[in-house]
């Protein structure tokens, strides 16, 4: 079981010693089988690990493929014919091509969970249990994730035996070199907060999260009204769309992607300078995942959060979730009244005994005078 924060190479901390494995083991994958099997709970996700184990395979024999949804499932089904050493996954598409006879998966001796604990937010654990079984039972399983809800350790209790932690950072702990900040603002007053916010970082990429996907598109429309050269990913798009519009902001021609949490895992872009919390996410441990998108492999970065009226029971999960607050750059009638008990326990009339020696005291003060 691994730990650690995102953008810290965990990929390649599985990645590397299965392919050194692999080699080492020699001999080719039979027909429509898998030697080592990852399993993600996003296309995107998935894609990148796909793409850094085939940069790691390069100039070897072994054969990395990725199969997930929204891809033509006949062309997974014929690369899967020849059999793969390497198969990256989402779980919902392995099980299409497993009821097609597609692959099997009775000598896959890797199995990996990365991101783990989303897989249950997401609620995969059902196909997990469906998978799992098909598997030899005496192979190597590892899981992996930058948080550690109760129903990871829960899942870590059905899959693995007796396993060896490995806990880079304590789970919920962001990036040492992102800056956060959080500011109180009107739900209705978001949007122009944000357009502030972004007009003064121009030319710098931009990752923006909201909770829902008509909202993503609402707020890319505004922003391009505004001149911004923004776009949006998000389970209502198609994989070409999700595709084209990370390349475009890997690239530059877009300035500010606006995502829901289908983005929060995964993204690898080393350009994100900013990430803006324009809506609290309902998951706490998805805002340690989200700004965890900037300050990658040792760079600097900055996430900003929002917060409406109606957003502080999010902020104080991901508060007690991250074990600290964020600080805030300004104040709001609500967040004073979120800390009403805390200071009418402060203002309490005093008890008999401490008024009597504040009386002695003053007049003390008045007879040295």
């Amino acid at each position: 079981m691994g730990i650690a924060q995102t953008g810290t190479g965990k990929t390649a901390a599985f990645g590397l010693p299965i392919v050194h494995n692999l080699l080492k083991a020699n001999g080719k994958p039979d027909p429509k089988t898998a030697r080592g099997l990852i399993l993600a709970p996003t296309r995107e996700l998935a894609k990148q690990i796909a793409d850094n184990l085939a940069a790691y395979t390069r100039e070897t024999h072994l054969k990395v493929n990725l199969v997930v949804g929204g891809a033509s499932i006949n062309a997974q089904v014929n690369r899967l014919q020849r059999g793969t050493d390497l198969l990256v996954a989402t779980p919902g598409r392995l099980i299409d091509l497993i009821e097609r006879k597609a692959i099997r998966l009775d000598v896959t001796h890797y199995l990996v969970l990365d991101e783990a604990d989303q897989m249950l937010d997401m609620g995969f654990i059902n196909a997990l249990r469906r998978i799992a079984p098909l598997l030899p039972k005496k192979r190597q399983t590892m899981l992996f994730s930058a948080t550690m809800p109760k129903l990871m350790a829960e899942l870590a209790g059905a899959y693995l035996l007796d396993p060896i932690r490995v806990e880079v950072s304590p789970p919920g702990k962001p990036a040492d070199k992102v800056s956060q900040s959080l500011h109180f603002v009107e739900k209705s007053g978001k949007t122009k907060l944000l357009i502030e916010h972004l007009s003064e970082y121009p030319a710098d990429l931009s990752l923006v999260f909201t909770r829902t996907k008509h909202g993503a598109d609402r707020l890319t429309k505004a922003l391009e009204n505004e001149g911004f050269a923004a776009g949006a990913i998000h389970g209502n798009k198609s994989q070409g769309q999700r595709e084209r519009a990370i390349k475009a902001f890997k690239s530059g021609k877009l300035k500010v992607l606006v995502a829901t949490d289908v983005a929060a895992r995964g993204l690898d872009i080393p350009g994100v300078r900013h990430v803006y919390n324009y809506d609290l996410p309902n998951v706490p441990e998805n805002y340690v995942h989200r700004i965890g998108r900037t300050a990658r492999a040792g760079r600097d970065g900055r996430a900003v959060a929002y917060c409406s009226a109606e957003e502080m029971a999010e902020l104080k999960a991901i508060h007690k979730t991250m074990g600290r607050e964020i600080p805030s750059e300004n104040d709001a009638p609500w967040a004073r009244a979120n800390g009403e008990l805390a200071r009418s326990n402060e203002n309490r009339k005093p008890s008999r005994s401490k008024r009597r020696s504040r009386r002695k005291h003053r007049r003390g003060v008045q007879k040295a005078a």
